[in-house]
This record gives structure tokens, C-alpha cells and sequence, in this order.
């Protein structure tokens, strides 16, 4: 049997209705991972007052319709947050049927077909996480990079690679952010890294998947998104501010510290020794910090879709 041998709405609509549905799982993925939760149990809960939320009222993108935005437990404001990740997972199992698996060739079996959406959506989604998760934290979870790194080498023939590229491709995805970053660039700025080890291993995750030469497209994207995008925070609020939940966390470690034994605190402050955001941000723009893995996540994202073709075209014309 073949994918081809299904009608195309239905395709379509199991598609885009499996995609809303991990959206809605990745609202959880969202919280609980970087708190250190369990995504899994407890169920979901209203995120205001703690109570289950019920089935109906979980329903991706229209429970949040049907509340008009407010929890019905407590009358809460809900963050637009959630309908938004959810229409994304619609929207990315969507783009992932039209451009990566629709033009494979009829011939191809529906196991083969299925296997190329799950895995590509996996990416899609979990870069999605990632971005939202370091926007909010500044932190890029091992999960969803080891994850997404594990994700390309095991999937390389799908995309017409061998083990070995997709392996020499996370090797020089890592070392392309970690030699200069986080080795060289701390020597030249009393300790101070460039970049974070979650954006080198992201970086990892897109060698696995896109190999060397994609890799570095993803990286030379990632740091022009992310030049703009710091600009335009600059342009629109006068300076790069700290994400608010960061400052929270600063807070609650140095209330905790406070309360440790001298022993205690300097084994804890031993272990977090390397983590620049114990300190807050220097004046200027020299020492704002700037959460480049949504930048980084983003193209990541574009590369899946667009990456390979512009790639080629590139190539093409720059042959003689």
C-alpha cells in the first residue's frame, strides 16, 4: 500500500490533526521541562489555580476559542501561548506532507512515507520547544538536542545521506560553536563565553540531520535572524532585556543559597561556577544577552523546508 492510494484530504486531515495534537502536548513540554517536571503526570492542570483541566476544554486551539481565553476552574487569563504552539503543530505537519512528503515518488510505501513525516514533524516540533523554552529560560534542554541530534543519525537515508556524513555533520556542527564560543572566546573576555553549550549541541542536531555544508547555513541564518532580531529589541525597547523568568530563578537560587551552610553554598556555587546567568547582565551591548537558540531553532526550520533547494540553486549558479 501506498500513501498515494489514500484520498488526499484524508491525508491532510489526519495530518494536520496529528500535528495540532502534539502541539498541544508541546504546551507541557514547554512548562514542565525546563521546572524539571514530569510531562506526563500529573494530567494537565490550570495553570493559575492547579485544578485538572477537562477533556473538551484541552482540545487544541478550540477549548481555548469556546473559554474566550480564560480558564473555566478560575476565570484565569490564559496566554495566547497555547493556541499558538498548537496552530503550529497544524501548520508544520501541514508544510511537512506538501514539501517533503507528497513530492515522494509514488512508489514509495506508506510505511516508508509515514516514517518521513514523523521524523521531520519530530524536528519541526521540537525545535519549536526549544526556541520557546530558551526565549522564556535562556536554557536548552539536553532532550530536545540529544534528542534531535539521535533523531538525524538515525534517519540519514531518508534524506539521502550515509551514517558517517550525518556523523561527521554533528561533529562539525558542535566544534563550529564550541571551539570559538566556548573555548577561544572566554580566554579573550575574562571567562565570559560567546554562546552556550545548548547552542552547540543544537548545532550538533543540525549536522546530524543537514550534514556540514547545511550546518554551517543554519549557523550563518541563525546569527543574521538573530543580529536583527537582537536590533529590533534595541530599536523597540531601548535596550536587550533578561527574560523575566530568568530573573525569577536568579532570585529563588540566591534565596536558597542564603539559606545553605557556608560548606554548602561554596559546593553549590563550585558547581555553577561556568553559568553566566548567576550574575546579571553588564550594561551595553557588548554584555546584553541574547537567547540565540529560537535564532538558531528557526533556521533549523527553514533548512527542513527550503534549506536544501536554495543550497542547490546556489551551488548551481556559483559553478562555472
Amino acid at each position: 500500500m501506498r500513501l498515494s492510494d489514500l484520498p488526499a484530504w484524508f491525508v491532510i486531515a489526519f495530518g494536520v490533526s496529528f500535528g495540532l495534537i502534539w502541539g498541544s502536548f508541546l504546551n507541557v513540554v514547554i512548562y514542565r521541562v525546563p521546572r524539571g517536571k514530569s510531562v506526563v503526570r500529573p494530567g494537565s492542570a490550570c495553570p493559575a489555580c492547579g485544578k485538572p483541566i477537562r477533556a473538551w476544554d484541552n482540545i487544541p486551539v478550540f477549548g481555548f476559542l469556546m473559554l474566550r481565553g480564560r480558564a473555566r476552574c478560575c476565570g484565569a487569563k490564559l496566554s495566547a501561548r497555547y493556541p499558538l504552539v498548537e496552530l503550529m503543530g497544524g501548520v508544520l505537519a501541514a508544510a511537512v506532507l506538501f514539501v517533503l512528503v507528497f513530492p515522494l515518488p509514488e512508489t514509495t510505501p506508506i510505511g516508508m512515507s509515514l516514517a518521513v513525516f514523523a521524523s521531520a514533524l519530530a524536528l519541526s516540533l521540537g525545535m519549536v520547544a526549544a526556541a520557546f523554552i530558551d526565549l522564556e529560560h535562556m536554557i536548552l534542554p539536553d532532550s530536545i538536542t540529544y534528542g534531535a541530534a539521535v533523531l538525524g543519525l538515525a534517519t540519514a537515508s531518508f534524506r539521502s545521506m550515509t551514517f558517517v556524513d550525518s556523523l561527521i555533520g554533528a561533529a562539525v556542527g558542535f566544534a563550529v560553536v564550541w571551539v570559538p564560543f566556548i573555548v577561544i572566546y572566554p580566554r579573550l573576555r575574562d571567562g565570559k563565553v560567546g554562546m552556550g553549550l545548548g547552542d552547540a549541541k543544537l548545532m550538533a542536531a543540525a549536522g546530524a540531520w543537514f550534514g556540514w555544508p547545511g550546518a554551517l547555513v543554519v549557523l550563518g541564518a541563525g546569527a543574521v535572524q538573530g543580529t536583527v532580531g537582537a536590533l529590533l529589541q534595541v530599536a523597540l525597547k531601548g535596550k536587550i532585556e533578561e527574560p523575566e523568568e530568568v530573573k525569577k530563578e536568579r532570585e529563588e537560587l540566591r534565596a536558597e543559597m542564603e539559606k545553605m551552610t557556608p560548606e554548602e553554598r561554596a559546593e553549590v556555587e563550585r558547581e555553577l561556577a561556568g553559568d553566566p546567568l548567576l550574575e546579571e547582565a553588564g550594561d551595553g551591548m557588548g554584555n546584553a544577552r541574547v537567547p540565540f537558540g529560537p535564532f538558531l531553532a528557526l533556521a533549523i526550520i527553514e533548512y527542513l523546508f527550503f534549506g536544501k533547494r536554495a543550497l542547490d540553486w546556489f551551488l548551481m549558479l556559483s559553478s562555472p
